[in-house]
């Protein structure tokens, strides 16, 4: 009993590490709404009803499975790596033991008869999405009587374990939609524990508020970074916890630091587009550009942010950056039925979604967190479920998920005008977007800027190999970094992370599997190879600036700023 209270902290530290494996992103879940997954359920049901034959022949398996399982003749485990089957009840008790390979070949008979239907193959997708959804959440580990440490703990504390269980119900009833929380919301606070930085706003316009942070070294770099976050969370994930700053790494490194904190829309700001955001970017690089005293800047942009700061080079800001870093970011929209949810991606989802937006005038982002969050659910959901019900423990505090939970709105026009990118992908066909009468061309930069692109080997939202199209519009030129991890966690990825390793390489003519072939391989984080990347493109060394902003653009306010609160 002892032993397995003192590893309740390993196990949450493991339940956090996987689920930031599974953030929030913007792309390409943009066009997913809660009912395209009810639509999932009743492909199955009508499957049901329409082939008796193959159900009736799945069911009789499973009866016959259930009598090998009873007689002690199965030998079915679950997959390797299965966590929520850790506990040694389940292979020391015959009745837990039974009752998950029962569970097990319920599972697996759902999953046949979805694969021997005459469904097409976008429905046998989408009824194996449902189907998986059902099986997840009918697990024995998320019964209180059926899941051996928690009735165990249910014993040890005397039922108070059940009655916090209880209390973490409710608050999550009243707070956050009925699902469990994934997160200790008041473990941290943005400005002291997270987004700490010392810096200062020397910039703000109606979407924007531009950070410049202060130098930590005698000498910087003349060419200036400004980094562009996506629209659908806070900026500061570029600037988390101490020891996983981006910016911090950077002004220790030389470089001049610049982030831009997008405002939070509202239901007023319905018409903000992707040509207002590239306006407001464009006033912000101007910004730099004077402070600095460069002609021009270097801008690294991530997921969403990294097409916005694309739509910027191809349309304005050519002859302003020098130097163009995009992660975790998909231009190239063809490619977003490679991703876990391209089943979902059709025409008339897309349709759909645009049009609800439209009419409620906000995308809001803890609406479209809930549905991501039941595309992952033993992640996102079951695992705190257990955790903050069954066991009784507050949520685990982990500054990837406080961040992940601090969602924004995006303006309905917006999110139009993104979701458009799928049916146009103007970034590969030039000509299909403009943007205050601008065409975006990617042609007319393509082998004239120089560009970093960075994919997650095991990304689910912007697959690698989406991501290395990414870089080939670029040009053959463009640096390659593929990292061996997911989505946020490819980015997050300090020199301090001992697991870390990454391959690159050039983008070049040919595709992925070339790529792979030929890629260094490096252990350690790429951060060190960027550093030095972007050292070789920032010009020359400098005194670093004794003060902030200019007399053009004074201090606003320290960091972060203030649209980083607004709710």
């Amino acid at each position: 009993m002892t032993n397995d209270s003192r590893s309740e902290p390993q196990k949450t530290d493991s339940m956090s590490e996987q689920a930031s494996r599974h953030t929030l992103a913007l792309n390409p879940l943009v066009g997913l709404r809660g009912k395209d997954l009810i639509d999932s359920a009743g492909i199955f049901f009508k499957a049901m009803v329409n082939e008796p034959r193959v159900a009736a022949d799945k069911w009789l398996s499973f009866v016959g499975e259930l009598t090998e399982i009873v007689s002690g003749r199965s030998d079915r485990t679950p997959q390797p790596g299965d966590k929520r089957f850790a506990d040694p009840t389940w292979k020391t008790s015959p009745l837990h033991g039974g009752l998950l390979k029962a569970y097990l070949a319920w599972g697996e008979a759902l999953d046949e008869f979805v694969s021997e239907t005459s469904l097409s193959d976008v429905d046998k997708e989408r009824a194996h999405l449902f189907t998986t959804i059902l099986v997840d959440a009918l697990a024995p580990t998320n019964s209180l009587i059926a899941n051996p440490a928690a009735t165990r703990k249910f014993i040890d504390s005397g039922g108070q374990s059940l009655v916090n269980g209880l209390k973490n119900y409710i608050e999550d009833l009243v707070n956050n939609g009925g699902l469990p929380s994934q997160v200790d919301m008041a473990a941290f606070k943005v400005g002291e524990t997270l987004a700490n930085t010392p810096g200062a706003v020397v910039f703000r316009n109606e979407l924007i508020e531009l950070i410049q942070y202060a130098p930590t070294t005698p000498k910087v770099w003349k060419r200036p970074l400004v980094m562009t976050p996506p629209q659908i969370n806070k900026f500061y994930a570029m600037d988390l916890s101490p020891e996983k700053s981006i910016v911090r790494f950077l002004l220790e490194s030389g470089v001049q630091t610049f982030c831009v904190s997008w405002r939070n829309p509202t239901v007023a700001n319905r018409d903000w587009g992707l040509d207002t955001y590239v306006a407001a970017l464009d006033e912000a690089v101007d910004a730099v550009r004077e402070i600095t005293a460069s002609d021009d800047v270097s801008v690294m942009g991530s997921c969403s942010g990294g097409i916005t700061s694309a739509a910027y080079l191809a349309t304005l800001g050519g002859a302003k950056i020098k130097n163009l870093v995009l992660a975790v970011c998909l231009l190239d929209t063809g490619t977003a039925s490679d991703s876990a949810f391209g089943s979902l991606i059709t025409p008339e989802t897309m349709i759909a979604a645009k049009e609800a937006s439209r009419l409620r005038g906000v995308l809001d982002g803890q609406d479209l967190a809930r549905m991501f969050a039941w595309m992952r659910p033993n992640d996102l959901i079951w695992n705190y479920w257990v955790n903050n019900y069954l066991l009784g423990n507050a949520p685990p505090a982990f500054d990837i998920l406080y961040w992940n939970a601090d969602t924004t709105r995006l303006p309905a026009r917006l999110h139009g005008d993104y979701i458009d990118l799928y049916f146009t992908n103007p970034f590969v066909n030039p000509g299909k977007l403009t943007l205050d009468g601008r065409t975006v061309d990617m042609g007319r930069v393509k082998g004239k800027v120089e560009a970093y692109v960075v994919a997650g080997l095991t990304d689910h939202i912007t697959p690698w190999k989406a991501v290395f199209n990414t870089a080939r519009i670029l040009g053959d030129e463009a640096t390659f970094v593929l990292s061996s991890s997911g989505h946020l966690q490819s980015l997050l990825n300090p020199p301090t992370n001992k697991k870390a390793s990454y391959m690159i390489g050039r983008a070049g003519p040919t595709g992925p599997e070339a790529f792979l072939s030929s890629a260094e391989k490096r252990q350690g984080s790429w951060w060190l190879d960027w550093r030095d990347w972007l050292r070789q493109r920032s010009g020359e060394e400098v005194d670093a600036p004794k003060s902030l902003g200019d007399e053009r653009h004074p201090i606003l306010m320290p960091a972060p700023g203030s649209y980083v609160f607004e709710r």
